[in-house]
């Protein structure tokens, strides 16, 4: 797909954009020096160190290392991709979208998807109506009063029933003239192996029909009902299709994504049984997954909803495997997570309906958090008798703890893991500083490891040398003129790489007359320059016009001093090698060191 002017379009929508009302629409803002700050929304902490700045359009957490301008924002806390943000924002603001224009081969899929979900909605309907209005649809409705599902609920979710019949639906659907191959290409009906002609996939089960986060119908599940053989699956899904991916969509996202945001978390649970009878009991801000395991991209449609998710998967010990299995990819997707045990082994659906919503919530207030239940589960299966188990559990616990940052939270958890495997902490805070080292190892250069894409700094960096740099860009930022003085002056190999990669922009945008703002610094850097071009601009503290000079000139200083110290300690490697073996080496070597010594000196008297 082809935007038609895309970055006028951007730059409109930019300037109508106020970064703060953005911002404070997710998180409360407080005034302070001319800036406003607030708890970031992107980590969990205490103190407020996260900073937006109206004037210069920039947002920063100093504490996560996220920034950026307002579109970056957007595409952060609504976990969307950055034009996504550009026309979330402009739907807002009612700017009209650019005008999209498809090739033909995009056009001659979009027509085909249209058919596609039009089929599903047909079938839906047929399904609803053979549920509520038919005789066939008797053993459907005496099915879901069973299961406590009210007429609301069955209207809500739109539930059917499919009839006991090899040929039901197809006919049904192509008087609409759906052919028989477009019919094929959903699932819902299947090609007869020994002879010609196609027979419904569903048949004698209750329907409930998948509908993605717009709404779409894009796939069916069904519970068989009566007496079926062992080869007959209790449960059938929709296969695979154009427009149906079980691992990309989350049963019940269409009715309870206005819950989720209202509750500011989602309840995950494993059917989309749980999930019907959850909602309709009045528990509203729930998901189910669709017979496969949590995936990032569920992770993905749910934070764009709320950041903390609850999961109640069945208390069995292929439920808790599952549960397991999830909670890294959630903790990696930055969410805020939480696990509720349902007792005496219920599903949600059972418990529900036995004890009712009061109890149900109160489950939910109790719900554990992920590194709490991750030692029970790992200490109910450990081999606790023996060293060896003992350490094969800390290993197993270790990894959902070792990224706390509170030097408070991590000695308690310390302390509390010791305790439980009756170990040393000594040996506990050894295999903690062992696996972080290991983390950091893997993670070196991946900024994708998380959802936040953090500004990294050199570790090696002098803090002097950060700060003189940032200083020596600040003032780029604004007096672009002055890029040709740094370039002479200071080498850029003395940046870091990511500042080195701010001081190239700002340096290209100066040859080739570019605006220097932050929408062309989204457009032209890579986010974690991006990000560390945010914490340089709101890093200054508005001082006087002299000061800056001042603190400018000496930056460079710094900077060449730095630089020269290097270059003077090489060349006394060098003499030292020359020393025994080529005198007239070790005479030029020592008079240039010489020179650079000079030039230092000068420096620090200026």
């Amino acid at each position: 797909m082809q935007h038609a002017e895309p970055d006028d379009f951007v730059e409109r929508v930019s300037e109508r954009s106020d970064i703060y009302s953005v911002v404070s629409r997710y998180v409360p803002l407080t005034q302070k020096s001319g800036r406003y700050w607030g708890r970031c929304p992107f980590h969990n902490e205490k103190t407020a160190s996260f900073c937006v700045s109206p004037d210069k359009g920039f947002f920063y957490c100093f504490g996560c290392g996220a920034g950026g301008n307002v579109f970056k924002f957007l595409s952060l806390i609504e976990n969307i991709s950055y034009f996504e943000a550009v026309k979330l924002q402009a739907e807002r603001l009612g700017i009209d979208l650019p005008t999209q224009r498809y090739s033909p081969e995009q056009d001659r899929q979009r027509r085909e998807q249209k058919v596609l979900f039009q089929i599903n909605e047909t079938a839906q309907d047929f399904y609803h109506e053979c549920l509520i209005k038919t005789a066939r649809g008797e053993i459907g409705r005496k099915y879901f009063a069973g299961r406590g599902i009210t007429a609301e609920t069955i209207q809500t979710f739109k539930l059917g029933y499919a009839p006991d019949e090899w040929e039901n639906l197809l006919p049904q659907l192509t008087r609409r003239d759906f052919t028989a191959q477009q019919i094929e290409s959903v699932g819902l009906i299947a090609k007869r192996k020994n002879s010609s002609g196609y027979y419904d996939r569903f048949r004698a089960r209750v329907i409930i029909p998948i509908a993605d986060e717009r709404g779409r119908v894009v796939g069916f599940g069904g519970r068989i009902l009566g007496n079926a053989d062992e080869s007959t699956p209790k449960y059938l899904n929709t296969p695979e299709t154009p427009i149906f991916n079980k691992r990309k969509i989350l049963f019940g996202l269409d009715k309870s994504a206005r819950a989720i945001n209202s509750a500011g978390c989602a309840i995950v649970v494993e059917g989309y049984m749980d999930a019907i009878s959850l909602f309709g009991a009045g528990v509203q801000n729930v998901v189910a997954t669709l017979g496969t395991a949590f995936t990032p991209d569920h992770a993905k449609l749910l934070l764009r909803y709320a950041r903390k998710i609850i999961f109640c998967y069945d208390s069995d010990e292929a439920g808790q495997r599952a549960t397991i299995r999830a909670l890294p990819i959630v903790q990696a997707a930055g969410a805020e997570v939480f696990i509720v045990q349902v007792p005496d082994g219920k599903d949600p659906d059972d418990f529900i309906r036995k004890h009712g919503k009061d109890a149900f919530d109160a489950l939910i207030r109790n719900a554990s958090t992920l590194i709490d239940y991750r030692m029970k589960y790992v200490l109910a299966r450990a081999e606790l008798a023996t060293p060896v188990g003992k350490v094969q559990a800390l290993r197993e616990i270790l990894p959902v703890v070792v990224k706390i940052a509170d030097t408070a939270a991590r000695n308690e958890y310390t302390k509390k893991i010791a305790a439980a495997l009756y170990m040393d902490e000594t040996l506990v805070k050894a295999e903690w500083r062992k696996l972080l080292r290991q983390m950091q190892r893997d993670s070196t250069g991946n900024a994708e490891n998380s959802p936040v894409k953090r500004t990294r700094l050199a570790v090696a960096e002098d803090p002097a040398i950060r700060e003189a740099s940032e200083i020596i860009l600040r003032m780029l930022w604004h007096e672009s003129d002055m890029i040709s003085y740094v370039r002479d002056t200071v080498p850029r190999e003395i940046f870091s790489p990511v500042n080195r990669e701010i001081f190239d922009w700002l340096e290209d945008c100066a040859q080739h007359g570019k605006s220097v703002n932050e929408l062309n610094a989204a457009s032209d850097l890579s986010e974690a320059a991006d990000a560390q071009l945010s914490r340089i601009i709101l890093g200054g503290d508005g001082e006087p016009r002299a000061t800056e000079i001042a603190m400018f000139d000496d930056s460079v200083k710094v900077l060449r001093r730095v630089n020269l110290k290097k270059r003077y300690n090489e060349l006394l490697l060098q003499a030292e090698k020359y020393i025994s073996s080529d005198d007239d080496a070790y005479q030029r070597t020592v008079r240039a060191s010489l020179k650079i010594k000079h030039q230092m000196d000068t420096l620090k008297g200026d």
